[in-house]
């Protein structure tokens, strides 16, 4: 599937491949920030160089006393949603087929080393593509447990200047065996 025929069918999860900027503001359930840091995306969308997968993400976590985190979470295309099932998350996300503005996107997983966190999220995408919105509810044993609230600003629709093969070595390794 290229790019432009997924645009066509889930515009914001099209709209989401590139580089992106921003923060992540954290929240307890008292809305009292616990945590922030800034992030880098790395969203890799229809590249046929990682199929199976139709989209892999990478996060670049920065703290400001200086400590860093990677994460890659990989999503294959079925039934016109992004399935997610590897070593970090469990889940699904999709593009909000009836809203007008095809700029929503609701995202609906698990931590696979917390099964009792329940995790939704809805993105929206500007109507100029450039800005994008989230926010992450947070809910363990049934009752809200946090808050994520996350804006990023595009900077760059191409991906492969800013990639590095450590990003996606797993996803290689396992193709390999």
């Amino acid at each position: 599937m290229t790019l432009d025929e997924l645009a066509k069918t889930n515009p914001v999860l099209a709209g989401a491949a590139g580089v992106w900027d921003g923060a992540y503001r954290h929240f307890d359930a008292d809305c009292r920030l616990v945590d922030e840091h800034a992030v880098r995306l790395i969203c890799r969308v229809a590249d046929p160089a990682l199929a199976p997968y139709l989209a892999v993400q990478t996060n670049l976590y920065t703290w400001a006393d200086g400590r860093r985190e990677t994460r890659t979470f990989e999503g294959v295309l079925r039934d016109g949603r992004m399935w997610f099932d590897n070593r970090l998350i469990r889940g699904w996300s999709g593009d909000l087929e009836w809203d007008q503005t095809r700029r929503t996107h609701l995202v609906n997983w698990v931590r696979t080393d917390d099964a009792d966190l329940q995790f939704y999220e809805m993105i929206n995408l500007s109507p100029c593509g450039r800005y994008k919105n989230r926010v992450w509810q947070w809910y363990r044993d049934g009752r809200l447990d946090r808050r994520t609230l996350v804006d990023e600003v595009l900077v760059d629709r191409d991906w492969r200047p800013y990639d590095r093969p450590e990003y996606t070595a797993h996803l290689r390794a396992a193709q390999a065996s």
